[in-house]
């Protein structure tokens, strides 16, 4: 038995994977977990780990480096991304991460969480004829994949996130139509001045991450989440739209009974949504097709290519 675990710490949720490699060189998951544990709650623009947030995910690291060794990893791999590349004091939870469970977290550019993320996407959907975009729009930061026949050809990652859209724009409970469509010009602005919309045409668009399977699992009703139902489905501008106006009718205590959402996700649901639709708008694609698969996995594959 051969398995491994990666533990992917992002701004707003940290998650667990240990899969293991079959006779047949194939991976076989073992657990896929997330909590919700919002790292990057209360940094604002200050650029500081709050200690109640430090402490509060370095103990899920912990409880996920004891399940992982529970479940029979020899090895777990632990990544940071964009609250850690930024945060000034990220080497303080590092050292308590370190002190709490021995893990040793590694902190990864923007490009390498791009390049994992496509990784992922090709493992689970594959490759299609035509150019290809990949976005996962993630809590702190957004990374985006373009690539066609020839392989990928640009990959970037934008300081823009769902907790950063929702925390600066839609503070209301419920967010007022104006704080939407302010929330969406803001992030059309800074899709545009990163370029996004340069990489037009595209044949398709692949959305991962928690952002878009929440969002997902809300259009499809999931009382338990299946996997299986996201891999390959589809969001059009229709569904996201009518999704946005969902979570702005109801208040953030019955947005956190919503079907299909987990309810620490309703916080920052709403900035994710607006970022994917701008996205869509931003590449003039009409849907985007949804990947269960992350980073998580496309750095599992990368482990056990070595």
């Amino acid at each position: 038995m051969d398995r491994k675990a990666v533990i992917d710490i992002g701004t707003n949720s940290i998650k667990l994977y240990v899969a293991e490699r079959t006779s047949d060189g194939s991976l076989t998951s073992v657990v896929d977990k997330n909590n919700i544990a919002r790292l990057g709650e209360g940094m604002g623009d200050t650029g500081i780990l709050q200690p109640e947030a430090i402490a509060r995910n370095a103990q899920a690291v912990a409880e996920f480096a004891g399940l992982a060794r529970d479940s029979g990893a020899q090895e777990i791999v632990a990544v940071g991304t964009m609250a850690l590349r930024t945060a000034k004091n990220a080497a303080d939870f590092v050292s308590v991460v370190q002190n709490l469970s021995g893990v040793d977290v590694r902190v990864i550019p923007g490009e390498e969480e791009a390049g994992l993320a496509y990784l992922a996407v090709l493992s689970g959907i594959g490759a299609s004829a035509g150019r290809l975009a990949v976005c996962d729009v993630g809590g702190g930061s957004t990374e985006f994949i373009f690539g066609g026949d020839a392989g990928v050809d640009r990959r970037f990652s934008i300081n823009l996130g769902a907790v950063k859209v929702s925390d600066g724009y839609l503070a209301s409970d419920p967010p007022s139509p104006e704080q939407v469509d302010l929330a969406m010009s803001f992030v059309l602005d800074a899709l545009r001045a990163n370029r996004v919309d340069a990489a037009r045409p595209v044949d398709r668009l692949i959305g991962i991450g928690g952002t878009v399977t929440s969002m997902g699992s809300v259009k499809l009703k999931m009382a338990e989440y299946d996997p299986d139902l996201i891999q390959g489905a589809a969001l059009s501008r229709d569904d996201v739209d009518e999704l946005i106006r969902l979570f702005c009718s109801v208040s953030l205590d019955d947005r956190r009974r919503i079907v299909g959402l987990q309810p620490k996700r309703a916080e920052v649901i709403i900035g994710g949504a607006c970022i994917v639709r701008c996205i869509m708008e931003c590449l003039d694609v009409p849907e985007l097709t949804m990947s269960d698969r992350g980073l998580r996995h496309g750095l599992m594959f990368q482990l056990f290519q070595r």
